[in-house]
């Protein structure tokens, strides 16, 4: 009987969409975070009677012919990258990014990483850094002399020094984008790596066209909604159930079959 089969395949599915809606939960106060969704497909199917194939000599035609369904398949895990909010922390280096874009940062072994938690800060020497002491690119120092440091708009670091007035610019920050930023494959720590259905990065500053703007003293938050992902939860959790009850029905319906006499 390919009822057991086909509600194994869906109480599969049930699960990973599970797995995936408490995964955005545990990240609901994850800088930057992006909620995730499972999709499904349908698996293969058993024809029994091919829909448009002859029914007689007169040239009549099955119109729709015996498709036999055998399940469903994980299809992806999609990314869901619209906007969070954004948080004022007071630290003058949390960079939120507001539009489109992801900084640029330089891990140990030289690759880029791309992320949109813009909780950084110095390292002993003065750099610009993630949470994790990568370098956000392009390579930012502030001077120990620093009395204050502004961060526009644009992404321009500026300082002020004792005695000058003006400030000084010391560095750019710079966004990337990418023309599937779904496919960026994710490496933990709140980075994402180019891949190829990423496309590659387009560099540019922030508020250059098609870049969106930094916000200094804030950060983004997560996108995820609590009560869309419990509501998803129980819709995932009665799915699960009823696929389980097919199990048993069908079960049920061997029993009766194997006491036949």
């Amino acid at each position: 009987m390919r009822a057991l089969s086909t509600a194994a395949t869906g109480m599969e599915a049930q699960s990973l969409a599970v797995e995936v809606i408490s995964h955005n939960l545990a990240n609901m106060n994850t800088i930057a975070f992006k909620r995730q969704r499972a999709e499904f497909e349908d698996l293969l199917y058993q024809t029994v009677s091919q829909p448009g194939a002859n029914s007689s000599d007169a040239g009549t035609i099955v119109p729709t012919g015996v498709q036999v369904g055998l399940g469903v398949n994980a299809g992806s895990v999609y990314r869901i990258a619209e906007q969070g909010g954004l948080s004022e922390t007071g630290n003058s280096y949390d960079v939120a990014i507001s539009g489109s874009g992801y900084f640029r940062v330089q891990l140990p072994d030289g690759n880029d990483a791309y992320t949109r938690a813009g909780n950084f800060s110095l390292s002993p020497n003065g750099e610009i850094v993630t949470a994790d002491g990568y370098s956000v690119m392009p390579g930012i120092v502030v001077p120990a002399e620093a009395r204050q440091v502004v961060i526009n708009t644009q992404g321009q670091v500026q300082i002020l020094l004792n005695g000058q007035p003006a400030p000084q610019v010391v560095g750019q920050l710079e966004l990337a984008t990418f023309p599937n930023e779904a496919g960026l494959e994710q490496i933990g720590d709140n980075l994402m790596l180019e891949s190829a259905a990423s496309g590659a990065p387009n560099l540019g500053a922030p508020t250059d066209p098609g870049f969106g703007q930094v916000r200094q003293g804030f950060v983004e938050v997560s996108n995820v909604d609590a009560v869309t992902e419990i509501t998803s939860l129980i819709q995932a959790q009665r799915a699960y159930e009823m696929n389980a009850r097919v199990i048993t029905a069908a079960d049920e319906m061997l029993a009766t079959s194997s006491n036949l006499r």
